[in-house]
Parts: C-alpha cells; structure tokens; sequence
C-alpha cells in the first residue's frame, strides 16, 4: 500500500502519466493535468526498438501535499506551430496552499508554498524555500534555496533561518524509511509532513 490519500473528488487526467512518491495526499477539487504529457517523435519504422511510450507529465514525490482547489499542470511551449508540454517534478515534503495553480518545472523538496499562488511555466523552486500567500512567480524565474518570496511578481523578501522545517525530534531529510522520533509531535513548514498527512482523512 502506498498510503497516497486521493480524493474522489479531485479532477486527475490521464492518470497513466502521473506517479505518486507514496503518503501524498490530493484533496477536493484538485486538477492534475496528466493528459498534458511530453510528446516525442516516434522512432522510424526501420528501428527494431519498441515505440516509446508517454514520459511521464507530473511527478510527486513522499508526503507531499496538494490542498483544495489547486491546479498543477505541466509547462509548454509554442514551437513550429505545435505546443510541446514538458514534464514537471515535485519534490518530497512539500505543501501546495489551497487556490494556487502550479506550471513550475521543478519544484525541490522542503517547500512551502501558500494560498492562492500562481507559479508560471518553466520557474525552477529551490529546497527550503517559503513562498507566501497570493505570490505570483514569473515564468523561469529561479527561486534560490533558504528563501521566502513575495509579490506580483515575486521577489525575495527573506530568508527561512536556521530551524527551517526542523521539529523536535525529526529528521530534516523526510523520506519514510525512519522509524519513531516523536509520533504527537505537530508538522511544521517545510518539515517532515507525514504527521499532516495522518491527520488528513
């Protein structure tokens, strides 16, 4: 069992280009848009290699999570006429807000992102990085690690600090292979989320 909790309610397209790193959780009204795969040339017929199936358009990684009404759909771009999506990968423990729309290619792990966020095509997000509520971030801007960003546009604005997703007891690596350190202990931003992801039914 991979302990991914998926909402009946979310709204997931082509589900066959989505993975799930394992205790991810997609809550109501959330949009995955794995329809929108990378498309690559076929291999010539003279190849005796199989076809190539669909890359993968989104992926998402442990104890992640993805609040209502969000929407996380993979980038494109216009070339010779035709629109060519790129895949997106989402790191480990990381908090999507409610409302925000996410076209990032890559967010790293450790990330908090707040309500009602706008991440546009192509921005890379960093580990340990803070982004606050209502921030849009311009396409292929390049979030540092450590930061908390702000603004429409954004800007950084600070930076997280030392404890940064560090709580009593807790590894700050995440992952799930440790065992104990605390079970009542409170989830914290940017921390190890898998106490959230118990208390999400």
């Amino acid at each position: 069992d991979s302990g991914n909790k998926v909402s009946r309610r979310a709204a997931i397209t082509g589900t066959a280009n989505i993975t799930l790193g394992g205790r991810t959780v997609i809550q109501s009204d959330v949009h995955l848009r794995g329809d929108l795969h990378p498309t690559r040339a076929m291999p010539s017929s003279t190849s005796s290699s199989k076809p190539e199936a669909p890359s993968t358009s989104i992926s998402i990684g442990r104890c992640t999570v993805i609040s209502t009404g969000s929407v996380i759909k993979p980038p494109s771009r216009i070339s010779r006429g035709a629109v060519h999506y790129y895949p997106m990968k989402i790191g480990d423990n990381v908090f999507v807000g409610p409302g925000s729309i996410i076209s990032a290619i890559s967010i790293s792990s450790h990330v908090h992102i707040g309500e009602n966020v706008v991440i546009q095509p192509f921005a890379i997000v960093k580990e340990n990085v803070k982004i606050l509520p209502n921030t849009i971030v311009p396409s292929h801007m390049v979030i540092p690690s450590g930061s908390v960003v702000a603004g429409r546009p954004a800007r950084v604005v600070g930076e997280v600090g030392e404890g940064w997703g560090v709580s009593t007891g807790g590894s700050s690596s995440g992952g799930l292979g440790s065992v104990g350190g605390g079970a009542a202990a409170p989830w914290v931003e940017g921390g190890d989320l898998r106490e959230l992801v118990r208390a999400i039914k």
